[in-house]
């Protein structure tokens, strides 16, 4: 064996022991580091899964070789894979176009066609905005009562604080009415792009065609690509550039469409989510530099970098006209220099520290095994494997395990814990996953050549967990993913119509937690949102509130009041989560004494208490939607106005939140305002 091979060999096994160490064991537990959501590390749960799994493997063999059905499975997989090879035009397309029915379905069944997380909220109205011709809107004279998480509130000017990229690509759903669509079209695209990269890069058909069915048909893909998010969006371009990469590199002439559009790709991906995109072109960058250098094949270079430059311009320009700096995105703007990468102060929170870094990537590695395939065991056991023992690979298997290297490296550096569907944040190794764990049955062939059934027992063992996955699992995942977030499904303008709210005079005050408006009144003084966050985390509620109160009072703003309220973090080390409410993001310090307002506050959350956010949704309804201030709802509610109240109730506490709309008294509610003496 050469030392090439020696050195390669041994870095494929430190690989695959690395990714099963961060994948299997709970090092966030080892460092007494908690992640939000909490991770249920269950080696007994993965050991009876496998169980359940190398059962139903056994018996599958067993089924096959009794009744004969191994030459007339293969001869059908044979006819697939061979039409897949001869008639491509018509292949990928299909399995394309049936991926996006697939997404669509889900966007509705179970998404109910709506964004749901704050970011797809803001990313849907920064579409609007989009629509409207706009780069912002104006900011309310009282914002506070309309103010939300992730919407930027600058120079009297409002607007979402993601990348630009991500929201113009819902605005082409919004020009429709159907921004949900936007997503299952992208993913659709996806599974093209994939499928033409794996060919052009001379992958063999069966592997080709093995590799996009299951990118295609894995839930982790699935959901994300039925959600408004934008790493769908981000992933498509990257994975467009990746087909148009491998073209330029493994045609005969210089291809200078080939590079433009790679560039294209990689410049459009930048738009959406800039970091994911910088992993994937750094080493796109000198694969063509390489070979333009060694070559002398410079046209597919040089299109690719006027194609990065093209979007980015555009890009720049945008970030120019709304935060005041070309590479200045607004999540900077709202949270401040802390937000980005590396080790130390973040927004909010603990430190970001590199054993904290370490912990989040051994989460996503592990919540990956959860939910790439929804299976009863851990899918990057072979996909480890896969790594260990095989001997050669393609040129695009290389290019994306460099990527998705880079990305780990990053995201290790992040200090957000980035979940939602799994973890999102390394939703750009789909393609790599996909691609290695239809690679195990030919691995596993190689490796056991004298076992000619170890084959078909790698095969059968990805059936039995498909299906064991079919039956155990997915459908809990379903039933979880359409209950969660129930309050943002509801039609908030059916609703207040049904009340009996229809025009412009009709103010729908939305009675969210103490909490919230808690939170909403510091933004109001002037604190940032990252020292809002630190202080709601760490003093008692009702403390805070009254120091608010005073605040609002005295009319102190900014630095005053930030002054004001510091003091009260002195007892930050003994504020737990409150006992007494049932909004448990709340704090209270134990043996301190509630006055009689603030025991006011805790039994209207424990009355029930809804969402302000998804109204800004609504546009069919002429209604107002306000949040609920208290005593400062007189700032925005008229004498003239029919006022009502919205709250979410629950049966008990495992039952989804109803709405209740009613009509308040506009008299009664203003003198109990007078009474609150704030």
């Amino acid at each position: 064996m050469s030392g090439g091979s020696v050195v390669s060999t041994a870095l494929r096994a430190t690989g695959a022991v690395l990714l099963l160490a961060l994948s299997l064991l709970p090092l966030g537990q080892w460092l007494n580091i908690e992640l939000t959501p909490a991770l249920n590390y269950s080696a007994e749960g993965w050991w009876s899964g496998t169980a359940v799994v190398g059962l139903l493997t056994f018996l599958i063999v067993i089924v096959v070789h009794r009744m004969r059905l191994a030459d007339s499975m293969a001869g059908a997989c044979d006819r697939v894979v061979g039409f897949w090879d001869r008639s491509p035009h018509i292949a990928i397309p299909l399995l394309a176009m049936l991926a996006t029915a697939l997404y669509a379905f889900n966007a509705t069944w179970v998404f109910s066609g709506k964004p749901l997380l704050i970011d797809e909220i803001v990313q849907v109205l920064q579409a609007r905005i989009f629509v409207e011709g706009r780069l912002t809107w104006p900011l309310d004279a009282y914002p506070e009562f309309r103010s939300i998480m992730h919407l930027v509130e600058q120079d009297g000017r409002l607007y979402g604080q993601f990348p630009p990229g991500g929201p113009a690509m819902l605005a082409l759903g919004e020009l429709f009415g159907a921004p949900w669509l936007v997503n299952p079209v992208f993913g659709g695209l996806s599974v093209a792009a994939l499928a033409l990269a794996l060919r052009w890069a001379r992958v063999s058909a069966g592997l080709g065609l093995a590799t996009t069915f299951l990118f295609a048909c894995a839930p982790f893909v699935i959901f994300q690509s039925a959600s408004h998010m934008n790493h769908v969006t981000s992933l498509t371009c990257l994975l467009i550039a990746t087909a148009a990469l491998i073209r330029a590199t493994h045609a005969e002439r210089d291809h200078l469409w080939a590079g433009l559009i790679c560039g294209l790709g990689l410049g459009v991906a930048a738009t959406i989510r800039p970091l994911d995109a910088a992993a994937w072109a750094l080493p796109a960058a000198g694969w063509l530099g390489a070979q333009a250098v060694r070559d002398r094949r410079w046209m597919a270079f040089i299109a690719s970098g006027v194609g990065v430059a093209v979007p980015m311009g555009i890009m720049m320009w945008v970030n120019t006209q709304m935060t005041g700096g070309a590479l200045t995105f607004g999540y900077t703007v709202m949270w401040g220099e802390s937000q980005g990468l590396g080790f130390g102060a973040a927004p909010w929170g603990e430190p970001h520290t590199v054993e904290r870094g370490l912990a989040m990537i051994a989460a996503y590695f592990n919540r990956l095994n959860e939910f790439f395939f929804e299976t009863p065991v851990p899918i990057l056991v072979p996909v480890a494997m896969v790594i260990a023992w095989s001997r050669t690979s393609s040129a695009l298997e290389r290019y994306m395990m460099v990527c998705s290297g880079l990305i780990v490296i990053s995201y290790f550096a992040y200090w957000h814990d980035g979940f939602y569907l799994g973890p999102r944040f390394i939703f750009t190794l789909a393609p790599l996953v996909a691609l290695l764990v239809a690679r195990f049955p030919g691995v596993v062939a190689e490796k056991f050549a004298a076992v000619p059934l170890m084959r078909q027992a790698a095969i059968a063992s990805f059936v039995a967990a498909a299906v064991a996955g079919l039956v155990f699992v997915l459908p809990i995942r379903i039933a979880g993913y359409r209950a969660v977030f129930s309050s943002f499904r509801w039609d908030y303008g059916a609703l207040a119509a049904a009340a009996g709210a229809r025009d412009s005079s009709d103010v729908v005050i939305v009675r969210e937690s103490w909490g919230a408006q808690v939170m909403v009144r510091m933004w109001a003084l002037g604190v940032p949102r990252s020292q809002a966050e630190s202080f709601y985390r760490l003093v008692d509620t009702c403390a805070l509130d009254d120091a608010i109160g005073r605040l609002e009072v005295r009319g102190v703003r900014g630095e005053g009041a930030i002054a004001a309220i510091t003091p009260l973090l002195a007892d930050s080390a003994r504020v737990v989560k409150s006992t007494l409410s049932v909004d448990d993001t709340e704090r209270v310090l134990p043996g301190s004494t509630y006055p009689p307002r603030c025991f006011a506050r805790l039994r209207e959350d424990s009355a029930g208490f809804a969402h302000l956010v998804p109204t800004w949704l609504e546009r069919a309804s002429p209604v107002r939607w306000v949040r609920d201030l208290q005593a400062r709802d007189t700032l925005v509610v008229q004498p003239t106005d029919r006022v009502w109240l919205l709250r979410g109730v629950r049966a008990d506490r495992t039952s989804l939140l109803s709405p209740v709309i009613e009509r308040i008294d506009g008299d009664s509610l203003r003198a109990a305002w007078g009474r609150s003496g704030q």
